[in-house]
């Protein structure tokens, strides 16, 4: 059920009768970015004019370097420390980590991806079953229905709560049991070719990797594109 790349584009698939979404960076993304989040909290606990720029930066180091990433606390924790390691005179952890962590509930701190909602409400005419698969931890079951989005889902799968995160196969065959479907017939669509691509891949699930800033084999550069492969 792998999708083919021919002449720039990823041919259809067959029997597709559920599609399943990553989350963070697929249908949302941090608003108006990650640094500017951190460094608005650090401004409200007496620490001002950090950069966000600089703290975006640290963030995307730290988040490539994590390992063994199971979405706890203790992990996030740890990542919000070496995000601010240097910029601030001691650790978040000790001053404002609980606030920066239930910030991130909060519907303004995310933006929907402009072809979500589009997507979404033609897949629902076309009356293809909906979920989401993401690596997260208890703060999406808040977070979606804020956002107005979890009416779209009949199954919400977060890592936490099955305690296996992609690439993993069990959160797929779990999705796959909540939705009471074969794997062969759910498509998976998400921004990581790792966790999202070749997790559900060997799952035996159909995937296609979404890219919207880059050109890659086998891709779609917006969510606008799946209603054509079916």
């Amino acid at each position: 059920m792998a999708s083919r790349y021919v002449k720039g584009k990823v041919k259809p698939f067959n029997n597709i009768q559920a599609v399943t979404f990553d989350v963070g960076g697929t249908l949302i993304e941090p608003f108006p970015s990650v640094g500017h989040v951190y460094a608005e909290v650090a401004a409200r606990h007496g620490f001002k004019n950090v950069s966000a720029e600089l703290l975006n930066h640290n963030f995307a180091a730290a988040w490539q370097a994590r390992k063994n990433f199971n979405h706890t606390r203790t992990d996030w924790s740890n990542l919000v420390n070496r995000t601010f390691a240097g910029v601030l005179p001691q650790a978040p952890s000790e001053e404002f980590f609980e606030d920066l962590f239930q910030r991130f509930t909060q519907p303004d701190c995310w933006k929907i991806c402009d072809d979500v909602l589009p997507t979404l409400e033609e897949l629902r005419v076309r009356e293809i079953r909906l979920a989401v698969i993401s690596n997260w931890d208890e703060r999406l079951r808040v977070l979606l229905p804020r956002l107005d989005l979890s009416s779209y889902f009949e199954a919400i799968v977060v890592s936490c709560e099955v305690g296996f995160p992609k690439p993993s196969g069990v959160i797929f065959e779990y999705a796959a049991r909540k939705l009471g479907l074969p794997p062969q017939n759910i498509l998976h669509v998400g921004d990581s070719a790792t966790e999202d691509v070749e997790g559900a891949r060997n799952a035996g699930f159909a995937a296609v990797l979404l890219a919207r800033n880059s050109v890659v084999k086998d891709s779609i550069s917006s969510l606008r594109q799946l209603t054509a492969l079916f």
